[in-house]
């Protein structure tokens, strides 16, 4: 009963384990030296939880055009990009977002805008990736 016991445990961990994963993102000529990277992993109730984050992105201010805010959008295969919120880039040029989706396959990708809370993206896309199950 015991080996039974380890084994399910070490199941569990192996399938939890197995769906963390990161994906790049490719950085627009904007701002070449911009990196960026998703975190994607399950949450409990099945929906993927995701983790940006950012170094060496200029503030939105010193783009040219400038802009106030960078919007990360979440765009489903066949659907429109979905505004998930400002991603917030501090003093030291790095940035850090999160938020939870359905979908299992979509671009993710941050504009510039002047509004945070943009209904479509219309600014400079600085950064872009693409997740698939």
């Amino acid at each position: 009963m015991k080996h039974i016991i380890y084994f399910c445990v070490a199941i569990f961990a192996l399938t939890t384990f197995a769906m963390a994963r990161d994906i790049r993102l490719t950085a627009s000529s904007s701002v070449p030296a911009a990196e960026g990277k998703v975190s994607i992993d399950k949450d409990q109730n099945g929906n993927l939880k995701v983790k940006l984050e950012t170094r060496h992105l200029a503030k939105p201010a010193n783009l040219t055009p400038s802009a106030t805010a960078y919007v990360v959008w979440i765009q489903a295969r066949g659907k429109e990009p979905e505004n998930q919120g400002a991603l917030k880039v501090g003093n030291d040029l790095e940035g850090k977002f999160e938020t939870t989706t359905r979908y299992e396959a979509f671009d993710i990708f941050v504009t510039a805008e002047n509004n945070p809370t943009a209904t479509s993206p219309s600014g400079t896309e600085v950064l872009r990736g693409t997740v698939q199950p």
